[in-house]
């Protein structure tokens, strides 16, 4: 059985938004059972670090295979899933999925930081640099509803993820073919699924010193 490896508690606010969500997600878009353990989120571990030289997570194992990076994960699950890797459609997939972690979310991140920061100096700074790719994105998506033709895919997995956190914070009021397209993912049961089973793993910390 696949295993995934997350942090054994996080903060409330990270709670619904770690890393190891898209693994479960598409888990269970695939049809793929997993088990979860935890590695502690401080201090990092020498076996978290000799598994993962970052000390993040998630960490994937499928038997002696282990993998880190979650689009490295979500595109290795992708290849046993018609659901996650329509026919003949990888180069795609994979261009997609490293879009939304290099041209797209590394563009959220500082605007992501900073109101984790409640800088708010930084956080109006951030603002035009983050706007300048979802501008972008809503030209791609406007009409559509996935980024494929042929349907949902991983690509899409990894794309709605990275827009959910600015569409909860309210951040895509002005980007309406995104709002609605965050919308129709986390609308997928398998979403539900996953979001659900990653806060009942992070509640029994709840009144747990963060």
């Amino acid at each position: 059985m696949l295993t995934i490896t997350t942090f054994d508690r996080v903060p409330q606010a990270a709670r619904g938004y770690v890393r190891d969500l898209r693994v479960r997600w598409a888990c269970e878009e695939a049809g793929l059972p997993y088990r979860v353990e935890t590695v502690p989120l401080d201090p990092r571990t020498p076996d978290h670090v000799a598994r993962q030289p970052f000390a993040q997570v998630p960490i994937l194992r499928d038997g002696g295979l282990v993998l880190f990076e979650s689009g490295a994960i979500v595109l290795y699950l992708a290849g046993r899933s018609a659901v996650l890797m329509p026919q003949d459609r990888e180069p795609e997939v994979t261009q997609w999925v490293i879009a939304a972690l290099n041209s797209v979310e590394s563009w959220i991140f500082p605007w992501l930081i900073a109101r984790f920061q409640r800088d708010e100096a930084a956080t109006g700074k951030a603002v035009p640099q983050m706007n300048v790719r979802l501008g972008q994105m809503q030209t791609v998506l406007a009409g559509r509803d996935w980024l494929l033709d042929e349907g949902f895919s991983a690509a899409d997995l990894i794309m709605a993820d990275v827009l959910r956190i600015v569409n909860d914070a309210g951040a895509l009021a002005e980007y309406p073919a995104l709002a609605a397209y965050v919308a129709r993912a986390t609308a997928r049961p398998a979403f539900a699924r996953a979001h659900a089973a990653q806060m009942a793993h992070f509640a029994p910390q709840d009144g747990a010193p963060e």
